[in-house]
């Protein structure tokens, strides 16, 4: 027996060239990847939480933000609603584009746990604050500590690579975006469909009560105690971050730069030979820059496309929209997120293998662009034409667009070493929590320009 455990430290010593330490967490999670052992529903269901708790606030107030800002008595007049909307919606992005460099800092030299915990308290506080807004400056304070106080998505993206064997990172990323994916649907879904709960069921929720005072209170609670229980849980979520320096042959000897292993997606342990040159300054390691360009134009476009879609579809038809009700936007995300789950679990990893993430990038990029100018047209449709045709053009934008995101996710992990994976996952979302600054705002001042 305890030969058996020498033999296996020292293949674990030889493949990845630095000292095994047993009291190390990065050592233990090295030692169950060279043993095969990472691939397991633990490790994916691990991130699928978390990533979730992060997703599910950000976008669970778009269906009924229209509604609450209307009942904050802040715009004078009903065509002003959706730009003081586009403001609570940027809150929490500008509040992350602050400090996502500084948790991605503080992951490097702490861990991806600590940070991970930190960020999932904030949701429970601040989430639970925004249910309970009673005007429109306090749901955007709550938004924007929301947003600061949040820094476990950048870590997580890191976590979700170094948890796997590089051949089944596409698996682990691809978990984290589905488990994103989902979240920016089901978290509309939950507000579409909890928002207002003495109005759609007096049944069960009576006047004057709580729910009557609050009416955006219950999707909020509900995140929050999903969030409480996934806490719990992460206190068990194994560390990936070693306590002691690596010493490894190929950092001293260094690598060719070669962005062609980038783009095929340099999947198999054989492609050591491969592995891109990891520039000690991040700014100038373009392999890693030039995929946080591309993310961030995507995540500028999705997320006001995310809220541009619940506000438009809300809107009456003299206005332009659908005049669907808030269960309506919530059934369609609701068909949106199945979709996502079956695409991003059972079939992107295999497109991701005979494409690349580039070629798959690029394929999904141009699809995107007469899918959107369809939107208007489908508009002018109307009974079940509408419903099938809004479902059918919701679940195929989404699925593009996280298929963009995921590619870029892999780029970006695989581009540099774990000492700088939480920094570089900090500069990707401080640049992309900027674009969605910029997206919400934008978006609803333009949804304004045309009412």
């Amino acid at each position: 027996m305890e030969e058996n455990k020498m033999r296996e430290e020292l293949l674990l010593k030889k493949e990845n060239d630095y000292y095994y330490d047993e009291k190390c967490p990065g050592c233990k999670v090295e030692r169950a990847k060279h043993m095969k052992k990472d691939m397991s529903l633990r490790n994916l269901f691990n991130i699928w939480m978390v990533v979730l708790c992060s997703a599910l606030p950000i976008s669970s107030l778009f269906p009924y933000l229209y509604f609450m800002v209307s009942d904050f008595h802040i715009a004078k007049r009903e065509e002003d609603i959706s730009g003081y909307a586009g403001y609570v919606g940027s809150a929490y992005m500008f509040g992350r584009a602050l400090t996502s460099l500084l948790w991605g800092i503080i992951a490097d030299r702490f861990g991806r746990k600590p940070v991970v915990i930190t960020g999932i308290i904030a949701i429970v506080i601040f989430n639970t604050l925004f249910g309970l807004s009673t005007s429109f400056w306090m749901a955007v304070v709550a938004r924007f500590f929301l947003g600061a106080l949040n820094g476990l998505l950048g870590p997580m993206k890191a976590y979700s690579s170094e948890i796997f064997r590089e051949e089944n990172q596409a698996a682990g990323l691809s978990t984290f975006s589905a488990s994103w994916g989902i979240g920016l649907v089901i978290g509309p879904a939950l507000g579409g469909y909890l928002a207002q709960p003495v109005v759609k069921y007096p049944n069960i929720f009576p006047k004057n009560s709580i729910w009557d005072k609050f009416p955006y209170f219950l999707p909020s609670l509900i995140i929050s105690i999903f969030s409480v229980v996934v806490l719990i849980a992460c206190f068990w979520l194994p560390e990936t971050l070693h306590n002691h320096p690596l010493i490894s042959q190929d950092e001293s000897a260094g690598g060719g730069d070669d962005a062609d292993s980038l783009e095929t997606g340099g999947t198999g342990c054989g492609d050591k030979d491969k592995t891109i040159q990891k520039d000690e300054n991040l700014l100038l390691n373009w392999p890693l820059m030039s995929s946080i360009i591309v993310y961030c134009v995507v995540s500028l476009h999705d997320v006001a496309y995310q809220e541009v879609f619940s506000l438009w579809a809300v809107s009456p038809r003299r206005l332009g929209g659908l005049d669907f009700t808030t269960d309506n936007v919530g059934d369609v995300l609701s068909i949106t997120g199945v979709g996502l789950i079956i695409f991003q679990l059972a079939l992107y990893p295999k497109f991701e293998k005979v494409l690349g993430p580039v070629g798959f990038a690029r394929i999904a990029g141009v699809v995107s662009i007469p899918l959107l100018q369809s939107y208007p047209f489908i508009a002018m449709l109307s009974g079940f034409t509408l419903y099938l045709l809004i479902n059918i053009a919701s679940v195929i934008k989404n699925l593009l667009q996280i298929s963009i995101v995921t590619g870029m996710f892999l780029l970006q992990n695989r581009a540099v070493d774990q000492h700088q994976r939480g920094a570089a996952n900090g500069i990707s979302m401080t640049l992309m929590s900027v674009c969605k600054t910029i997206g919400p705002a934008a978006g609803g001042a333009i949804l304004n320009l045309k009412y």
